[in-house]
């Protein structure tokens, strides 16, 4: 017998039905004598829905992924349309093209993200863990160069080559030696602990008249990271601690391009103030 189209592209076959099929009853088994849920080949027993590991953090994936796309949307009417422009129709906000690429990357990660938690194979975890890798990596790059106003193309250079270095590896080192989820884990708490210190050490220094959007977005950050490292069994087989910090990741985005939408707005007047 044929599966159906929608799990045949997914690469469900009668084995990994089987596998899944025998974990639930087995769970089911374990619920009904009392005893709690347990990890099956490292990871938690989570329902499926029409061939989907995981629903729940595919839809704040793709939820998370619309909130980018409309936040870099309505940054680049603002910067475009509603800011004036150079004579040249380029943007008095210096940091306009190290968004429009962070937009592309971050929006990338979370579409290989929501399809990896639709359907967990080698090949999606490549590319999700080497998406993840480059956008943490890049989001260092940004909060260095913002947070510490880096124009000198030398200086640029000096920042950039480093932290591309160690991303470059660790991709390599995922896809053609070891791919290795404890420490994939490991390397982006690591970078992103990183980014948390600058953007903190700004948004404690900085006279910006959003700072408080910063600050707000400097502890949503740690209180993500925090529960990034919680790990328990998944809530009516569903939503386990990725699933909740997906979802948390969500209003964190908002913020964030909130406070990119008033910081090009201050950096164009001030801009414009020493042009006159």
């Amino acid at each position: 017998m044929q599966e159906p189209l929608y799990l045949r592209w997914k690469q469900w076959d009668c084995q990994s039905d089987c596998q899944y099929e025998c974990m639930m009853t087995r769970e089911e088994e374990r619920r009904r004598n009392g005893e709690k849920p347990t990890k099956y080949f490292g990871k938690w027993p989570l329902k499926h829905v029409y061939g989907i590991q995981e629903p729940v953090s595919v839809a704040f994936s793709a939820l998370d992924l619309a909130i980018q796309f409309h936040g870099w949307v309505s940054y680049f009417i603002l910067v475009y349309y509603n800011l004036p422009l150079q004579p040249n129709r380029k943007t008095y906000y210096e940091y306009n093209g190290l968004l429009h690429i962070y937009a592309t990357i971050v929006m990338n990660s979370l579409f290989w993200s929501g399809v990896c938690h639709s359907r967990d194979v080698e090949l999606t975890e490549r590319l999700d863990y080497s998406s993840a890798t480059l956008l943490a990596g890049y989001s260092l790059i940004l909060a260095i160069f913002r947070s510490f106003s880096i124009h000198d193309q030398s200086a640029k250079i000096m920042v950039t080559v480093p932290i591309l270095a160690v991303v470059a590896t660790h991709i390599l080192y995922l896809n053609f030696y070891n791919l290795d989820e404890g420490l994939h884990r490991k390397v982006i708490f690591g970078i992103g602990a990183v980014e948390i210190v600058v953007w903190g050490l700004w948004a404690a220094l900085t006279s910006h008249p959003s700072k408080w959007k910063l600050r707000a977005f400097f502890v949503s950050s740690i209180f993500i990271m925090c529960i990034r490292m919680l790990d328990f069994p998944p809530y009516k087989g569903y939503v386990d601690a990725h699933a909740l910090w997906r979802a948390a990741g969500i209003p964190l985005s908002y913020l964030w391009w909130s406070f990119v939408r008033d910081d090009a707005v201050f950096r164009t007047t001030v801009h414009l103030k020493k042009s006159k």
